[in-house]
């Protein structure tokens, strides 16, 4: 016998934290992982074929769910593979697997089929330059300074910083007059009009320069807005532009329209296709139209069902073996059922979770973002029991489908304000509330600070002016002036 202190929890903790943050991707590619790493861990076959209507499922309330069925447990057994609704103990636990959907061999990978479906990566802006300046003939000095300069591009097609700090980190052999030479080629050579441009104002003109020169429209008054008055044109002061150009409000409202129809303040966007990474809902919200309550469903049923090699659990209790043999595979074994257990706590956590978030914003989910309500992450840690930083890992990078669309598990947990009437109203309703009063306002006379605090007070919410401006701002709402159309 012997006295000593060991940290039993601590690897097991560390990992169950892991699973509980990982989204459902991410969680099956750890399990082929896995699954490669671990050889006691494999997947569980069986010749039950789950239906759609076999996945989890809870309702709101919580009372509504129904409880697991038997069927949903497979474990080890003497004698054979694991089969369903049979327990028994592992080294001194019980654990379970994460439901699955068999595949027969007959049947694709789906993800051999997402690759093969996923398109490949498209040309950066750089390499898109690149392949246009090589087929412009000029000096090889001039040729490696567009090279380095083209570096600099940024995505919307400028090149932002001054030449000065550009020739901080010229590569030996390139000069300060080859690229002033160079950036004069790119801008006349290569397209879109406009790519290369030091600032909004010179891309603009380089656009109107090159309808004039190949359309032959008369750009002179669209090129007077953009060459003097470009500053008191995005700030919409159109009568100070009248009284200094002599030009009439019609004619400037005519170079404003022309400006924004045919010019692209972004050329660099028009050579790469930006696109929207797609989002994989972990868990699916829908209304029941029998009970009228919500059934909450997880959409893990692409993970594979796990369970311990059998032959593994009986060289472990065998005698026989070499020492260094079982000790290997004991270890083994321990890992694959805290994983199996983390993936497990994983969904009760999730679900859980989803449970009071869905009965809390039950009105957002049937009636939009207005109705969303104040949900600090503590307040759903005291319903259920467990530490705020456990509802934070289980929210972390999931998102929900609803009735109204996707949307980030996170956004549901927000914080707000008392409304006039004794109410609650999230940071997120007000700005869908301030969307409302702007989107509703007469356009050639918005609405100034002050008079969306009025608005806003007629619908219940009391702000302050400051804090008006604040969401305007976050809402990337321009001020009055901005806003009016004369």
């Amino acid at each position: 016998m012997r006295l000593e202190q060991r940290m039993k929890l601590a690897p097991r903790m560390i990992q169950s934290m892991e699973i509980l943050q990982l989204p459902t991707l991410a969680l099956e590619e750890r399990i082929d992982q896995e699954l490669a790493s671990n050889p006691v861990l494999e997947r569980f076959e069986s010749t039950f074929e789950a239906g759609p209507d076999m996945a989890p499922v809870a309702g709101v309330p919580p009372e509504a769910a129904p409880a697991p069925s038997p069927a949903s447990q497979a474990t080890g057994a003497e004698d054979g593979h694991a089969q369903p609704g049979q327990a028994t103990r592992e080294i001194d636990d019980t654990w379970s697997p994460s439901p699955s959907v068999k595949r027969s061999a007959g049947d694709r990978d789906p993800k051999l089929e997402a690759m093969a479906n996923t398109a490949a990566r498209g040309a950066s802006l750089q390499e898109e330059l690149l392949q246009q300046w090589n087929l412009v003939d000029v000096d090889p000095a001039i040729r490696r300074a567009g090279q380095v300069l083209i570096d600099w591009v940024d995505e919307d097609g400028y090149i932002r910083d001054s030449l000065d700090v550009i020739c901080r980190e010229l590569p030996p052999g390139v000069r300060r007059e080859d690229l002033v030479a160079a950036l004069s080629v790119l801008q006349q050579r290569l397209e879109p009009a406009g790519i290369c441009a030091r600032n909004l104002q010179e891309c603009l003109l380089l656009q109107l320069d090159v309808l004039a020169r190949e359309q032959h429209i008369d750009v002179s008054i669209p090129r007077l807005l953009v060459r003097e008055y470009l500053e008191d044109l995005q700030l919409n002061r159109l009568p100070q532009i009248v009284r200094k150009s002599g030009l009439t409000l019609l004619q400037i409202n005519e170079g404003r329209s022309f400006i924004a129809r045919n010019l692209n303040p972004h050329p660099g966007r028009m050579l790469v296709d930006r696109q929207v990474p797609l989002v994989t809902p972990d868990a699916i919200i829908e209304p029941d139209e029998q009970t009228g309550l919500y059934r909450i469903r997880l959409t893990d049923d692409r993970l594979p069902r796990l369970c311990i090699n059998d032959m593994y659990n009986r060289m472990a209790r065998t005698r026989s073996v070499d020492d260094n043999t079982r000790q290997f595979i004991m270890n083994n074994i321990r890992n694959a059922r805290w994983l199996i257990e983390s993936i497990e706590q994983r969904r009760s956590t999730l679900l859980r979770v989803l449970r009071v978030v869905i009965e809390a914003q039950k009105e957002f989910i049937e009636n939009g973002t207005e109705f969303l309500k104040p949900l600090p992450m503590t307040s759903v840690a005291d319903q259920l029991g467990i530490h705020v930083a456990t509802v934070s890992r289980a929210v972390a990078e999931k998102y929900v489908q609803t009735p109204r669309g996707i949307f980030p598990l996170r956004q549901f947990f927000t914080g707000g304000m008392e409304t006039a009437g004794g109410g609650t109203v999230s940071w997120d309703a007000i700005k869908a509330r301030l969307m409302e009063v702007v989107e509703q306002e007469d356009k050639k006379n918005p609405l100034s600070d002050d008079q969306i605090v009025e608005k806003l007070k007629e619908k219940g919410l009391t702000l302050a002016r400051r804090t008006v401006a604040k969401y305007r701002k976050i809402c990337r709402i321009p001020p009055a002036r901005r806003r009016k159309i004369f």
